[in-house]
């Protein structure tokens, strides 16, 4: 099971911090992904990360601004987004794909659990 926390308002250039930890379950060889979805949209890549090896990927659209990283204490990856604007508003998922395949983590449907979402509203 997946939950994600750390959504929130800001205004925009502001940052915030967003959390995916796992229970009953430790992340292996897996791909850990952030995806969004704005109202009336569909589920877009943002960032993920492949578990094993610690390889990073990232949309155009936030590279330079959020960082992914894990932590493999805690079984949490974090999404560290700086420089927010109103244009990442959107809520916030966070899934995990068995099968951590290059090119397989950029699309949702290849995900095989999701957390719950968590809102991130930046105001202008």
């Amino acid at each position: 099971q997946l939950q994600a926390s750390g959504g929130g308002l800001v205004q925009a250039g502001g940052s915030l911090r967003l959390s995916c930890t796992a229970s009953g379950r430790t992340f292996n060889n897996d791909a850990v992904g952030w995806f969004r979805q704005a109202p009336g949209g569909g589920r877009e890549f943002v960032a993920a990360i492949r578990w094993h090896d610690n390889s990073k990927y990232y949309a155009d659209s936030v590279k330079g601004r959020f960082t992914i990283s894990r932590d493999k204490a805690k079984n949490t990856v974090d999404l560290q987004m700086n420089s927010l604007k109103p244009e990442d508003t959107a809520v916030y998922y966070c899934g995990v794909s068995f099968r951590a395949i290059v090119s397989s983590i950029y699309q949702p449907q290849r995900y095989d659990h999701w957390g719950q979402g968590t809102q991130v509203t930046v105001s202008s």
